[in-house]
């Protein structure tokens, strides 16, 4: 049997919001080895999380969101694992591995998955669940990314763009123009005159923004809108500048 290592340490965080109690989350880590034997470049995968505790509705709903975040980043193949659980997905993608090492023992090496999670901001009426995640299975090199994951404190619930923008076009337009003033494009010329990769050759906001203490963070990933020799890109927006903008206070 393999043998599986699961640490808990328990880091505890509280989050004030309008209910009669708190989320509270604790930090819980989990690690997962392959027992084949190796020399260096031993496949390893970490998780680290704040989880949020049990006993109201809003931690429930947070923590399924975040585990199929993780799930969808902690794979190996065409579909996401089947696991229900961290020591379940964390397993198949060692089992993973451990069966192309058996397939490919001189091409397989040095398989790699690293997420740590934080809560990135809070408020009353917002909470930013922030998922740093590393990844390597093999090629020339591994991807890095950046999740976000923006809640409602009180309900759990998800706000998308159209919970956290009066006008989402409008927002897209000013957003638009910040990029272009910060990577130098000319207003006239294409969004993907310079060497960019948006989609369709039209600007769209990242899948990534992030509350901070000066405002939002527009974060672009590796391939979201240049390639992997250009590295992400963003653009920081300040509360001022969001004056206009921002539904959510």
């Amino acid at each position: 049997m393999k043998k599986i290592i699961y640490l808990l340490t328990f880091t505890t965080v509280f989050i004030s919001c309008n209910t009669e109690k708190e989320l509270e989350f604790t930090t819980e880590t989990f690690t997962e080895k392959s027992t084949l034997p190796c020399s260096d470049n031993c496949p390893t995968v970490e998780v680290k999380l704040p989880i949020a505790k049990e006993g109201i509705v809003a931690a429930d709903s947070i923590n399924k969101r975040v585990y199929a975040v993780v799930k969808s980043i902690i794979y190996f193949g065409e579909k996401p694992y089947t696991a229900s659980e961290y020591k379940g997905l964390l397993q198949s993608f060692i089992a993973s591995y451990d069966d192309m090492k058996k397939e490919f023992p001189k091409d397989t090496f040095g398989w790699e998955a690293k997420i740590e999670g934080s809560i990135a901001y809070q408020t009353e009426n917002v909470l930013n669940y922030k998922i740093d995640h590393y990844s390597f299975t093999g090629g020339a090199h591994g991807y890095q990314g950046v999740r976000s994951l923006i809640f409602n404190p009180e309900t759990g619930k998800i706000l998308k763009n159209e919970d956290l923008f009066k006008d989402v076009n409008a927002f897209t337009k000013f957003a638009e123009q910040k990029f272009r003033t910060q990577y130098k494009i000319p207003e006239n010329a294409g969004i993907n005159s310079t060497g960019l990769m948006f989609e369709e050759e039209k600007f769209a906001l990242p899948f990534t923004i992030l509350f901070n203490q000066k405002g939002l963070l527009l974060y672009y990933n590796t391939y979201e809108a240049a390639s992997y020799a250009d590295g992400p890109k963003e653009v920081q927006l300040t509360y001022a500048e969001l004056e206009p903008y921002l539904k959510v206070k």
